[in-house]
């Protein structure tokens, strides 16, 4: 009845000739979600169960691509965490996902001359052309960005400070002590005495 009520208040917006969305679909988005944050925010236990519950309920269908879509958004944190770690999940489906996918894992994991630029999202296709990371609005995707990028070696300088502030507006703890990680080393490798012990006073009051 709540349906039919629904469907009736909303049938200019097409109500009526839409299906409704599978419970799995709903779910395995709210677990992915979970996730991420968990994730993102250093939370390691919390995000492996929500990543567990995510994946189980893509598995239920049977189909590869939509399990690898659940595994490309862990690949895609862990890259954004700059967590170099191969993406064994994906990989496994790998020759059952769509074009697209295996482009985008080409490209989380520096593997850019593999790219077929025109399957990537749009806010990466500039960025595998030689442009900056900066002007992605989404801030998670210009975190995904800078992790690529820096993998395949085609990140410019200031594009490690952006990352670091991102993760840090954001309170991303996780990707924010990596990019300050990777920020210490520069300014090491430049002789800035000062710059290290600045970054360093941010990565002590960052740490859980």
């Amino acid at each position: 009845m709540k349906m039919i009520v629904a469907c009736i208040a909303l049938a200019l917006a097409g109500c009526a000739t839409q299906a409704p969305q599978p419970a799995w679909r709903a779910d395995a988005q709210s677990a992915l979600d979970g996730f991420t944050d968990a994730y993102l925010a250093g939370a390691s236990a919390a995000a492996s169960t929500e990543f567990a519950r995510a994946r189980a309920g893509a598995a239920g269908t049977g189909d590869a691509a939509a399990v690898g879509q659940i595994e490309l958004v862990r690949c895609a944190a862990q890259t954004a965490s700059l967590d170099v770690a191969e993406c064994t999940g994906f990989a496994a489906l790998a020759s059952d996902a769509t074009p697209a996918q295996r482009a985008y894992a080409s490209y989380l994991a520096g593997r850019w001359q593999e790219v077929d630029v025109a399957l990537l999202p749009e806010q990466h296709r500039a960025v595998i052309k030689g442009g900056a990371i900066a002007p992605i609005a989404d801030p998670l995707s210009r975190l995904v960005a800078a992790g690529a990028a820096l993998r395949a070696g085609q990140l410019a300088p200031e594009g490690i400070a952006t990352a670091a502030e991102t993760a840090s507006t954001q309170g991303w703890r996780r990707p924010l002590l990596a990019w300050l990680g990777v920020a210490i080393q520069r300014a090491q490798a430049l002789g800035n005495a000062a710059e290290v012990a600045r970054l360093r006073r941010r990565v002590a009051l960052a740490q859980p």
